[in-house]
């Protein structure tokens, strides 16, 4: 009863208002929804109609200064934080972000939004803008008509959404992985603007070897008959593709430690002695935990995500120079397992903060997950995200 009286509470309140509530303990959050009637892209395209969705927690201080953005990794979604209802699944971070944790939504107002070309479509929480959207100009999905959209393209659009919440100044701007990237982005490009900036498992450059990288995790959907240049909408999606794919995604973003965890043995009931086509119980759980993101997602949006990607910083003449626009305190946070972006590049971006008079602290993270470390156990670095924020 009481939740459903804040909910009703929530709906008649003004959107630039946070929509929060405590229920039993547990930080209870409303996804909402923000539209940009015509958004214009970094190489000049025009989107019509732009929708990302966003949750909030905390309040808005009179100065517009305590604000701290959320950018999330490339599979992810807004939902960092909170639970959407009493029991239900609590946000990625929620171990750092709430009342009295490292990120204090008792003395900051915190914004995480869903990027445009969201991986998550058929997420009922997830609200996003991309090929799989209809283009108002032709009735249908725009497919690959859609523009191609970069990270700074992504923070344009969370610039955006807090200039309509009254956003001034962010105390801090923190993400992992994709999200690591946006807060680099934001930091270079809004150097005035941003105080605090805390890249998680995320580093200054997508260099040629990522890149080739990406180019392998996006090449199972070109393959699929049934992605047919994207025009597929309308028919059979390009599922089998995709579940390849995230296959690929989510055996890079892990180490060999997990995977001793499954170990070398016969998936059940099959005998890999026997046929080529029966399995390893390594390849039996990539197959399932692929196919069940694929289920949710979107073909088109997983290689416009990756193009995104590709294009990280790609504006300025190198990282070094643009990392010197920055005038942020930093805490970079890296995996030491990590195999998308290895430590001794983390270690690189912070020595050049230093270089270049930039106060950052490295506070490594350890075990078996690889670069999934910096989303499951972001805790290990909460004494030091406590003494980032701590003045």
């Amino acid at each position: 009863m009481l939740r459903r009286r804040l909910l009703a509470f929530a709906a008649l309140l003004p959107l630039t208002l946070p929509v929060a509530a405590q229920i039993q303990g547990e930080l209870i959050v409303t996804k909402q929804s923000f539209e940009i009637p015509s958004f214009t892209t970094r190489a000049g395209a025009t989107v019509p109609n732009l929708r990302i969705g966003y949750q909030t927690a905390g309040r808005l201080n009179a100065a517009g200064d305590n604000a701290v953005l959320i950018a999330h990794f490339f599979s992810g979604n807004s939902h960092a934080f909170g639970r959407y209802g009493a029991g239900q699944t609590a946000g990625y971070w929620d171990a750092i972000i709430g009342p009295g944790k490292p990120i204090d939504t008792d003395r900051y107002f915190v914004v995480s939004a869903d990027t445009p070309v969201n991986l998550n479509t058929g997420d009922r929480n997830t609200i996003t803008t991309g090929p799989a959207t209809v283009n108002p100009a032709t009735g249908r999905p725009w497919g690959m008509a859609f523009p191609v959209l970069s990270m700074r393209d992504f923070v344009e659009t969370q610039k955006a959404l807090l200039d309509h919440l009254g956003v001034r100044r962010l105390a801090l701007v923190a993400g992992a992985s994709g999200g690591a990237l946006q807060t680099i982005e934001w930091a270079v490009a809004y150097p005035e603007m941003v105080a605090r900036a805390m890249p998680v498992i995320g580093t200054d450059r997508v260099d040629a070897w990522l890149i080739g990288w990406l180019d392998i995790w996006a090449a199972p959907i070109r393959l699929d008959p049934n992605w047919k240049g994207g025009d597929y909408y309308g028919g059979p999606a390009p599922v089998a593709g995709l579940a390849e794919a995230l296959k690929i995604v989510t055996h890079h973003a892990r180490d060999w430690p997990w995977a001793d965890t499954i170990g070398v043995k016969p998936a059940e009931g099959q005998d890999p002695r026997r046929s080529v086509t029966e399995r390893f119980a390594i390849e039996k759980w990539l197959d399932d935990a692929a196919m069940g993101r694929a289920r949710i997602s979107d073909a088109n949006h997983f290689l416009y995500l990756i193009r995104a990607n590709q294009l990280f910083l790609k504006e300025y003449e190198s990282p070094e120079a643009a990392l010197a626009r920055s005038r942020a305190r930093w805490l970079v946070v890296p995996s030491v397992s990590d195999r998308v972006f290895p430590i001794e590049h983390n270690r690189r971006l912070a020595a050049t903060l230093k270089e270049q008079g930039r106060q950052v602290e490295l506070v490594e993270l350890s075990g078996p997950l690889g670069h999934l470390e910096g989303v499951v156990s972001i805790a290990k670095a909460g004494e030091a995200i406590r003494r980032l924020m701590a003045d």
